[in-house]
């Protein structure tokens, strides 16, 4: 999810749009609501959301991305996703989904993107 979400808020940012806190917000507070429904108590959870926060941001700001093209940072995903490491072809796919899902939200209107994801098919 975050990685998904990075992707999109580096799309907004190469169209001159502003993310949207609303977005960061509820993404973050239905994740806080799920870690309370799954029984997690007050310290927990906020020990959680701590860690899950550095976790978005880790893989917000080392994400790669130019002006032509996007690109995963292998080593990023690795130490989120160890079942890459060894792995040539659960990488290619790993990397060719998220190229695709760059470029599938870099075609979409900004104002629009959020809606029509849920219409993208890998």
């Amino acid at each position: 999810m975050f990685f998904h979400y990075s992707i999109m808020l580096q799309i907004l940012k190469k169209k001159n749009n502003k993310p949207d806190q609303d977005n960061y917000n509820n993404l973050f507070f239905s994740i806080e609501n799920n870690l309370r429904e799954l029984g997690f108590g007050d310290v927990s959870v906020n020990k959680k959301m701590k860690e899950l926060n550095k976790i978005f941001y880790d893989i917000l700001l080392k994400l790669k991305s130019n002006e032509s093209n996007f690109e995963l940072n292998k080593s990023l995903c690795i130490k989120y996703f160890e079942i890459l490491e060894n792995s040539k072809e659960k990488w290619s796919n790993f990397n060719r989904y998220f190229q695709k899902f760059y470029n599938f939200c870099f075609e979409l209107d900004v104002d629009n993107m959020l809606k029509e994801i849920q219409n993208y098919k890998y």
